[in-house]
C-alpha cells in the first residue's frame, strides 16, 4: 500500500474535473488513479440509456475481514451557474478556503474517505460512487447495487458522505430521510366559447376544488424522529393563450415529503381518491423518487458520534431532516448513517470547504474505519 494521501490535493484534483451531471471520465480517472495504490481493486462501468444514461459508476473494494465497511457518494455536481469569484473548476485556496463546485457536496468528502483508507488496511472497505446522484438517479447508486448483488458483495455498515453539518463540522448526523414522490393531476374538460359555458365544460373549477381538497389534508402530526408530513403544490397550468376561450385542460403537480408513517403508493392512490372525488375521469400518475428510511439510534450512530466528538469535542444531533439522498436505497442493504461536511454553500456561487475541515473529516473517517472495522 502507498502512503498517506492528502485530502485537500486530492479534493483539488477531482474539483479540477468538471463533472455536471452525469459525470463520467476524467473525475473517475483521478479516483481510481487514487484508489489502485491502495490495494483497492476497481470496477468501473457504464449503466442506462439516454435519456437518463449513460451513467459511469465505480465500486472499490480492498480487503477480505470478517467486517465490511462501505463508503457511498457521488462525484457528479449541478451545473456552477454565473457569478463565481474564480473559476468553479480550480480548486483554489484563498484564505484557508478551497473553493470549487463539489468542494462539499460532496467531492471533498470522497477524498477525505480515500484519504483515511490510505491510513490503514485493516478489514474490508469499499467504496460505492456514482456519477448520477445529483440527477435523475436512475443508473447510478441502484445499477451498482445490483452490481454488488451479482458479485456476492454485502456490506455490513454504510457511511454516505453527504454534506450534513450545518454551522460547525460534526454538529449533525442523519440517521433518516423522510421518502419523496411527485404527483401530476390532469383534469380533461371541453373547449369552447366563454359566451356560451352551455356549450364547453370548464376543467378550472374542478381542479380548484381537488386542491382544496388536498389542501385539507393533514397526513400527521411527526413522529419521534421524523417531521411532519407535507403536500405542496408545485405547478398549477392551464396554458390558455386566449382570454375568451374556455381551455380544455387544466392540470398540477404535487410534491409530498413523507416520513415513516405512509409509502409513496399509498399516498398516490390517496391523492387519486380525492380527484376523482371531484372530477370523474381525471387522470393522476406519480412518481416514488424514494421510501422514507430510518437507522434506528444505536451501534452505528453511536460509533460515528464517538469519532466526531473525539476529533471536534462535538456530540453530533441525530437527525432525519433535509431532501432525499441516495441513503435511500443502500438502507435496504444494511444500516446506513450519513455524515460530511457544512452544507452552507452547497449548490451556491462560490461553493467552497474550510481546508481544515477537510483535515478534520479525514481523521473522523479514519476512526470511523478503525472502530467499525475492530
Amino acid at each position: 500500500m502507498s502512503g498517506p494521501i492528502d485530502p485537500v490535493a486530492l479534493t483539488q484534483a477531482l474539483l479540477r474535473a468538471d463533472s455536471v451531471t452525469p459525470a463520467r471520465g476524467t473525475v473517475f480517472d483521478v479516483l481510481e488513479a487514487a484508489l489502485v495504490p491502495l490495494g483497492f481493486a476497481v470496477d468501473r462501468f457504464m449503466s442506462g440509456d439516454a435519456p437518463d444514461g449513460p451513467v459511469e459508476n465505480l465500486l472499490a473494494v480492498r480487503g477480505d475481514g470478517p467486517r465490511h465497511l462501505a463508503f457511498a457518494g457521488h462525484v457528479d455536481v449541478v451545473p456552477p451557474g454565473e457569478g463565481w469569484t474564480g473559476s468553479p473548476w480550480s480548486g483554489e485556496v484563498r484564505g484557508g478556503l478551497l473553493y470549487g463546485r463539489g468542494a462539499v457536496d460532496m467531492k471533498g468528502a470522497v477524498a477525505a474517505f480515500v484519504a483515511a483508507a490510505s491510513r490503514s488496511d485493516a478489514g474490508t472497505l469499499s467504496l460505492i460512487i456514482t456519477g448520477d446522484e445529483e440527477g435523475p438517479a436512475t443508473y447510478g447508486t441502484v445499477a451498482l447495487m445490483e452490481r454488488m448483488a451479482a458479485r456476492g458483495i454485502v456490506p455490513d455498515l454504510c457511511l454516505v458522505g453527504e454534506p450534513t453539518s450545518t454551522a460547525r463540522l460534526g454538529d449533525m448526523i442523519k440517521i433518516g430521510r423522510r421518502g419523496s414522490v411527485n404527483i401530476w393531476i390532469d383534469v380533461p374538460g371541453r373547449q369552447g366559447h366563454v359566451a356560451y359555458p352551455h356549450l364547453a365544460d370548464n376543467p378550472i373549477p374542478r381542479l380548484i376544488a381537488i386542491l382544496a381538497g388536498i389542501d385539507a389534508v393533514v397526513l400527521d402530526e411527526g413522529t419521534d424522529w421524523f417531521q411532519p408530513s407535507n403536500i405542496e403544490v408545485t405547478d398549477i397550468t392551464v396554458g390558455n393563450p386566449a382570454h375568451n376561450v374556455i381551455p380544455a385542460k387544466a392540470s398540477a403537480r404535487l410534491s409530498i415529503r413523507f416520513n415513516d408513517r405512509h409509502r409513496g403508493a399509498d399516498l398516490i392512490d390517496r391523492i387519486r381518491t380525492i380527484a376523482e372525488r371531484h372530477a370523474p375521469g381525471v387522470m393522476v400518475t406519480g412518481k416514488v423518487s424514494g421510501e422514507s428510511f430510518l437507522t434506528a439510534p444505536g451501534a452505528f450512530s453511536t460509533l460515528l458520534s464517538q469519532a466526531i466528538a473525539g476529533a471536534t469535542g462535538i456530540t453530533p444531533e441525530l437527525s432525519t431532516t433535509g431532501g432525499t439522498s441516495d441513503a435511500r436505497f443502500l438502507s435496504k442493504l444494511c444500516p446506513v448513517v450519513e455524515f460530511g461536511l457544512i452544507n452552507a454553500t452547497m449548490h451556491k456561487v462560490d461553493e467552497a470547504v474550510a481546508v481544515e475541515d477537510l483535515r478534520t473529516l479525514t481523521d473522523i473517517y479514519a476512526d470511523v474505519i478503525a472502530r467499525a472495522l475492530a
